[in-house]
């Protein structure tokens, strides 16, 4: 019996061999796709480990100095603010203060006073007092000693003027000060948060703080700056009846009041952090060691000891829901994740140049 023999068309032959090719070619294709996928995840992995280990760096105690003067001292912390107050004896805030604190009844009857939420430096307490003298020196006294009023008509009830357009000394905060034997010396300042344009985004959320969702600052290379801590809009803490409807909008004084105040203004641990983030600083800057940028190109040198109105400090309650050691342990572990991640970026990068090196038909080193 002879040997079958096979043949095979010509046509067939070419479309086997271009199934092999195109299968080679591919190849390398699929790899490039993998490997930047994977890139990509691993990336946002990466972003997400970066924000956590920030978020609970802000919880941890951000500042290095707790300072105990007030600890020591007999006064509580508000009652400390309001006796700084008190002693600016000439200011329309020392004034107010002064009819509230010594003439209660009275001043509950006071209309001209009915729509005023409170003094600036009252309406906020902080950590520690290196950050409230810090927030102290930024606002500068005239701030501090702002009165905040929740509509224009409590602004108008503060000051009076006759015909001529002068002021009437009888009327007013003018007259309140007169009846108890003080007179305001100069210009004060006055907010009406109806007129404040509030923060546009939205908050953090199941934040019982109500703290602004402000995205972190980034360098060129993606990273946030070291040694960055929060702005400051998210460091001061309020009461409870400030963070809802204090306007008629339905806003707080965060979002209102203090956004106003400080915007974008961000916090570090040190000048030589803060001076290493200034591409990413648009709205000004501190850090707990005293430095100070106000805006854009503008430092504050030297040093001030003196600060005659501040913040008072948070007492009574801890800002953390886990204890001081636990959160260091999980950052910790969350750093060591960052490195595991890290090292799968630096392999997987090395494995895409590999396949577009194969992809392109260069010699692969």
């Amino acid at each position: 019996m002879g040997r079958a023999v096979v043949t095979c068309r010509p046509s067939l032959i070419i479309f086997f061999c271009f199934n092999d090719l195109q299968g080679n070619f591919e190849s390398p294709i699929k790899d490039i796709k993998r490997h930047e996928d994977n890139l990509r995840f691993l990336k946002s992995q990466a972003n997400h480990l970066d924000e956590s280990i920030l978020d609970l760096q802000v919880r941890l105690g951000k500042y290095h100095s707790k300072d105990a003067a007030n600890e020591n001292s007999g006064l509580h912390p508000e009652e400390e603010s309001t006796q700084q107050i008190l002693h600016q004896e000439q200011s329309a805030a020392g004034i107010l203060c002064k009819v509230e604190s010594y003439h209660a009844i009275r001043a509950s009857n006071l209309s001209l006073i009915k729509d005023v939420l409170g003094i600036v430096a009252t309406l906020a307490r902080v950590d520690n007092d290196t950050l409230s003298r810090l927030l102290s020196e930024y606002l500068g006294l005239e701030t501090m000693l702002g009165i905040v009023c929740k509509t224009f008509d409590g602004i108008k009830a503060l000051e009076k003027y006759d015909g001529d357009g002068k002021i009437k000394d009888i009327a007013g905060l003018h007259g309140l000060g007169s009846s108890i034997g003080r007179k305001i010396d100069g210009r004060f300042t006055a907010f009406c948060l109806e007129d404040l344009r509030p923060f546009a985004g939205g908050f953090i959320a199941n934040d019982p703080q109500k703290k602004l969702a402000l995205l972190k600052p980034k360098l060129p290379n993606g990273k946030c700056p070291s040694g960055f801590l929060d702005f400051v809009v998210n460091m001061v803490d309020l009461d409870d009846r400030n963070l809802f409807c204090v306007t008629a909008g339905g806003h707080g004084l965060r979002e209102t009041l203090f956004y106003n105040l400080f915007s974008y203004l961000q916090v570090y641990k040190t000048r030589a952090d803060m001076l290493s983030a200034l591409p990413c600083i648009t709205h000004g800057a501190l850090s707990l060691d005293g430095g100070m940028i106000t805006k854009n190109g503008l430092f504050l040198l030297g040093s001030r000891e003196n600060f005659e109105v501040k913040f008072p400090l948070i007492t009574g309650r801890s800002g953390l829901s886990l204890n001081y050691s636990q959160i260091e342990t999980r950052i910790r572990m969350l750093r060591w994740e960052q490195h595991n991640i890290e090292q799968d970026m630096l392999r997987e990068q090395q494995l895409l140049d590999k396949a577009r090196a194969a992809s392109s038909g260069k010699p692969q080193v």
